[in-house]
């Protein structure tokens, strides 16, 4: 199970934004935008819940189950590969957002 705002969250980490994630999970953009807007844990059918958690493990994202040993102990998501968080960082310095007061 998977709650929304562990979706965004994890969309968010992986720089992606609901059309890209669409388009990574073969998912229409109308399914995600459902699934982000669910009130806890994200309802859909099994397939389409597959083919979202599979796009966004693809991307890099690990997610953390509730009870799962981590520095809070609930549930959340993590980015797997600092290669895919420094490669945004220097994204981010190119276009001058990094730095500035």
């Amino acid at each position: 199970m998977i709650t929304a705002g562990q979706l965004r969250a994890a969309r968010a980490l992986a720089s992606l934004d609901q059309r890209a994630l669409a388009g990574l999970a073969g998912l229409s953009l109308p399914t995600i935008q459902r699934m982000e807007a669910s009130d806890g844990v994200v309802r859909g059918n099994v397939d389409s819940l597959t083919k979202l958690i599979g796009a966004l493990e693809a991307a890099g994202i690990d997610f953390i189950a509730e009870g799962v040993p981590s520095a809070g102990g609930g549930r959340g998501v993590r980015l797997r590969h600092a290669a895919a968080k420094s490669a945004s960082v220097d994204k981010r310095e190119r276009r001058g957002r990094v730095g500035r007061a």
